[in-house]
């Protein structure tokens, strides 16, 4: 699953610290999500979205593979 939030964040002006205390989860969880290492719970997308402003459909995005 691609994910546009480190783009996002950016536009926020949000470190991966500060979107992670924001969601109450660590950094790494956010980098992790970021890196398409772990695909987040619907809670916690739906989190990430409301703190970016930003509707779930235009931060995540199905790849191919994920039909698989």
């Amino acid at each position: 699953m691609k994910n546009l939030i480190k783009v996002e964040r950016a536009r926020h002006d949000l470190s991966q610290a500060a979107l992670a205390k924001k969601v109450n989860v660590t950094r790494q969880t956010i980098h992790a999500i970021e890196k398409g290492r772990f695909v987040p719970s619907t809670m916690l997308a739906l989190k990430i979205c409301q703190v970016l402003q930003i509707r779930v459909e235009e931060l995540f995005e199905l790849e191919d593979t994920d039909w698989e």
